[in-house]
């Protein structure tokens, strides 16, 4: 991150207490327009209730922005309970509060009643109502202002005013940013070119775009061609929302160290009054994940982590669409923490939230991915039209005390889902009841909760199903082999080969022993990958695993070895590394 040490003035008068760093620096030039102004200071700072920040043109003194502070960033209780954000946040919910006129609200999405105007609005994706947002987000010393989105444009020079009392410092030594040159940045002259094939996003300033959602507003609709996002490492608190797009892999530079998240819920941003679910077939009105995908095909999320920051029905990850794909990702939520709706993919991956923590209609395909949650994991509402959820290789384990079921289909609002399918193929489980399934309402004669091969988690003995419930269904090789090959099978189950070429998560990293070197890649590819070590580019006899060792290196005798991956979607060569003792 570029910054530098400077002084900001108070009421006139210049103190040493009130030094911050700013970002974008003062005087910053070739500054990505989806930027967040950010504020360190000394200590803690405290957010007012009241004033101003304002961002105007410099070359016409034009206001381009507000965001005003006695507007609160959105509803805190209602039916779900309360939000848990930890964000900071002053505010009392309880008075109406006057329009923001600098906020524009989109075009309702499938018969939503325009969002109220007693809160903060920002059009994200810009095809949905507006999103209630925090302004600005203090953690510990820093402070992020969040501009409206899309209203900084390229090649512009723009200056930064902030009223009194918005930001206080622990010592009252910091006043205001006044004026037309007291915090002054240029953003760059033009976005990458229009046929981009990667775009890289990074907090510090140092890529295309500072956020993912800025790249993603960059990403052509319905694209032909397949295009990369790259995230580098850094901490992303925003809402993405995006809507049409299509052939995007967003993959990350490390998985845990590229974390998406947002303190977002149903209460914050509720569903219209008029829709109780999301099934409107080509809308999107559910806006309660910290990451959203609408209408969105051929995604691919790769090597990230994904969530919510909130309680209550709170995903952190939400699809609609065909033909997705999740590869190395974390996904955290609450109540609901990934919902998917249409058909998708989803392996090497960690879902992790409270109750239904699986919400969607289907069908998904989980593969050799753990789910962890302090309730029922699931609530599947697939129609006969197609399957649901299907777990093959995947673990299952309780969060905190006591035990819970696998899933559950109550009645809900008077109706049922008569064809609700969980099935669990070789899966591992710990802290689900005897019973292992919960409630289920209405017809069950169609459903298919079905189980083959369950052992326990903590010692791979077979769980005991003798008090399975009856509508439930033991699979057996003897009874059922042709069933268990077919839900074994993601084009079975999803209706479409799931295929992503391969990608090199992490560089081949060497481990050296007395005797050998030890050389290891990581990768995400769909179906799996076929691997050829290389020595100084020749292809090393037998060399074909993740993991190669190498038993004759000299002490510095200078080999760079390789490693070429490959699927039937495509193949890539990782970067060379120097294997010497």
């Amino acid at each position: 991150m570029l910054v530098i040490v400077c002084v900001l003035v108070a009421d006139g008068r210049v103190s040493a207490q009130s030094r911050v760093i700013r970002f974008p620096a003062d005087g910053a030039r070739n500054v990505n327009p989806d930027t967040h102004l950010v504020l360190t200071f000394p200590a803690t700072p405290m957010l007012g209730r009241s004033g101003q920040i304002r961002i105007y043109d410099a070359e016409d003194n034009k206001l381009v922005d507000t965001l005003d502070l006695s507007i609160p960033p959105g509803p805190t209780t209602g039916a779900a309970g309360p939000t848990a954000p930890y964000t900071q946040t002053p505010y009392e919910y309880t008075t109406a509060h006057p329009t923001n006129a600098d906020t524009r609200p989109g075009t309702p999405s499938g018969g939503a009643t325009p969002t109220s105007h007693d809160y903060q609005l920002t059009i994200i994706g810009g095809f949905t109502d507006g999103f209630h947002f925090y302004p600005v987000i203090v953690h510990g010393n820093v402070a992020t202002i969040s501009p409206h989105q899309n209203l900084l444009q390229y090649n512009k020079t723009y200056y930064v005013q902030i009223d009194p009392g918005v930001l206080t410092a622990a010592d009252g030594s910091f006043g205001s940013v006044r004026g037309t040159s007291g915090w002054k940045f240029t953003t760059k002259r033009r976005p990458p070119p229009a046929n981009a094939t990667r775009v890289v996003v990074a907090s510090d300033g140092s890529g295309d775009f500072n956020t993912v959602q800025g790249a993603m507003d960059f990403v052509p609709d319905r694209s032909t061609s397949r295009i990369t996002v790259f995230i580098r490492n850094g901490s992303y608190e925003e809402i993405v929302y995006f809507r049409n797009k299509s052939h995007v892999t967003i993959v990350g530079e490390d998985r845990d160290k590229v974390v998406v998240s947002y303190a977002n819920n149903e209460v914050f941003n509720p569903h219209p009054s008029n829709i109780s679910t999301n099934e409107w077939p080509g809308t999107f009105p559910s806006r309660r994940a910290a990451f959203m995908a609408d209408n969105s095909s051929d995604i691919h999320l790769v090597n990230l982590t994904i969530k919510t920051t909130a309680r209550g029905q709170a995903e952190g990850l939400l699809l609609t669409g065909e033909r997705n794909i999740l590869s190395h990702v974390t996904v955290v939520g609450s109540g609901d923490a990934l919902q998917v709706n249409g058909p998708t993919f989803i392996t090497d991956s960690l879902i992790v939230g409270d109750g239904d923590t699986i919400l969607g209609r289907g069908p998904a395909f989980f593969n050799r991915t753990e789910l962890q949650s302090t309730s029922v994991f699931m609530w599947i509402r697939n129609t006969s039209a197609n399957h649901g959820n299907v777990f093959l290789d995947c673990t299952f384990k309780k969060r905190g005390a006591g035990v819970t079921e696998l899933a559950r289909a109550p009645m809900n609002n008077g109706r049922a889902y008569p064809y609700a399918e969980a099935v669990l193929i070789n899966a591992k489980l710990d802290g689900i009841s005897p019973v292992g399934w919960g409630a289920m309402g209405g017809e069950t004669a169609n459903m298919h909760y079905w189980e083959y091969n369950s052992v326990n988690l903590n010692d791979g003995k077979p769980v005991d199903v003798s008090q399975r419930k009856p509508e439930s269904k033991q699979l057996t090789r003897e009874h059922d082999a042709e069933t268990i090959a077919n839900y074994s099978n993601p084009a079975y189950v999803l209706g479409w080969t799931p295929s992503m070429a391969p990608i090199i998560l992490a560089a081949p990293v060497a481990v050296f022993s007395e005797k050998s070197i030890t050389i290891s890649v990581k990768i995400a590819a769909v179906p799996e990958a076929t691997f050829q070590w290389l020595n100084d580019g020749a292809p090393i006899r037998g060399a074909t695993s993740a993991t190669l060792t190498v038993t004759d290196a000299k002490q510095s005798d200078g080999r760079r070895y390789s490693v070429k991956v490959t699927n039937a979607s495509g193949s890539t060569t990782s970067v060379a590394v120097v294997a010497t003792k």
